[in-house]
């Protein structure tokens, strides 16, 4: 067995992206450590309401059979044209030095021994300042402490403007354009593992409603949340029971994708991961 670190920007991200995967990993029998980098509190972190975020990440991570949850130390960027001041007792991650960053990263890749790094593609999902933070630190934290394994946690690009438009309709996602639909996510082409993690759909989704402060809070993403952790499992199953990773090379070691391999761990179900 092997040991897996997810690499996040914010709680509820490990969900959305990858939550199946972290279960799947679990029940297989592999380490799984989850970091993200954010606590996603914009203002300063003390007391009950700094702290819940991360309380929630806990639930979350208790739920897929995560091992270990860490946070970087950063404090969420936000998304839109104001990038806001720093905190008084933290760093907004996009205002990080990104060696400063990939080096604390690092330390936990060496120290877990990590076989793989899961972090996110070159454009962040959807631009979202801090996930492209994570692609960079990301690719820069699995060089330094030569991880052998990098796969960036992404979504098939194709797709992705039917649903904006379907979303935009239903009025559960509007602050987001066609451009943003055009350049989001991944080629197909470029995809190299595709996981069916349908049957961790019902972890997937109490996962989700975990983080009770997004799916019951007054932030844009509230109502999306609040459908989906509602949804029978079935349907969130249907709608959520994929994810997909474009692998990447590290640094001069890089080995070569397998495109037709279907699991993160390798081309056979349940086999330990390649390089471990």
């Amino acid at each position: 067995m092997g040991t897996v670190l997810a690499f996040h920007a914010h709680p509820d991200d490990e969900v959305l992206l990858t939550g199946g995967t972290l279960a799947l990993l679990a029940a297989q029998g592999h380490r799984v450590v989850l970091v993200v980098a954010c606590d996603g509190v914009m203002g300063e972190a003390t007391g009950a309401r700094g702290r819940a975020r991360l309380d929630e990440l806990e639930a979350s991570a208790a739920v897929l059979g995560v091992a270990r949850v860490v946070h970087l130390g950063y404090a969420d960027s936000g998304h839109g044209p104001v990038l806001y001041p720093d905190p008084p007792d933290r760093q907004r991650f996009a205002r990080a030095d990104a060696d400063e960053a990939a080096g604390r990263l690092a330390g936990l890749l060496r120290g877990e021994g990590a076989d793989i790094l899961l972090s996110y593609d070159r454009q962040g999902g959807y631009g979202h300042r801090d996930h492209i933070r994570v692609h960079e630190v990301g690719a820069r934290a699995a060089e330094l402490a030569g991880t052998p394994r990098l796969l960036e946690a992404t979504v098939p690009r194709e797709p992705i403007i039917r649903w904006f438009a379907v979303l935009r309709r239903l009025r559960l996602l509007r602050r987001y354009d066609a451009d943003t639909a055009r350049n989001a996510g991944t080629p197909r082409a470029e995809i190299t593992h595709r996981l069916d993690v349908r049957r961790f759909a019902r972890h997937k989704r109490a996962a989700l409603a975990a983080h009770r402060s997004q799916v019951y809070g007054g932030g844009r993403s509230a109502r999306l949340f609040r459908v989906l952790s509602r949804l029978p499992v079935p349907l969130f199953a249907l709608l959520l029971g994929r994810e997909w990773f474009a692998e990447q090379p590290v640094g001069h070691a890089a080995r070569r994708a397998q495109p037709e391999a279907d699991q993160v761990t390798g081309s056979s179900p349940g086999g330990p991961p390649a390089g471990g």
